[in-house]
């Protein structure tokens, strides 16, 4: 065997092998379908082409108000409040910190048109989910558990 063919077939192999791995890639553990504490909404978490991971309502378990679609009629932008609630993008900007860590996001709750700096941290099946003002002593941490 020459030189140049077992370089030629070297070559190829890495070609090969780092194609496949590229291909087969896995997904953050954090990209799935999750339920909130309350089993009210499911919010959708996945990476976008930043690197960062965003989340956005999927599913509500009483969509509608008054027979029509809930909107987010608190938002404190006025041109925002006749978007659906579902679909609405919650979740924004998180870096992942960590095998289970994820930080420097924000979330939105509809509920009151706040959004709050939130980190999250990922225990098996579950997902803490914790929502602050300036430090995160002071804030409110729910328990949010995969859907899918």
């Amino acid at each position: 065997m020459t030189r140049k063919y077992a370089l030629g077939i070297l070559f190829f192999l890495v070609i090969v092998f780092g194609v496949r791995n590229i291909s087969f890639a896995q997904a953050d553990p954090i990209e799935h379908e999750w339920y909130n504490e309350a089993k009210s909404g499911k919010i959708k978490i996945y990476k976008a082409k930043d690197g960062r991971f965003y989340g956005r309502i999927s599913w509500l378990k009483e969509p509608d108000r008054d027979g029509k679609p809930k909107l987010d009629y608190k938002n404190p932008d006025e041109a925002l409040r006749n978007d659906p609630e579902l679909g609405l993008l919650i979740l924004k900007g998180f870096k992942k910190d960590g095998e289970f860590g994820y930080e420097d996001g924000t979330i939105y709750d509809p509920k009151n048109g706040k959004t709050y700096s939130c980190k999250m941290t990922r225990k098996g099946d579950e997902l803490h989910v914790r929502g602050f003002v300036g430090f995160s002593l002071i804030g409110r941490t729910e328990t949010w558990t995969r859907a899918d």
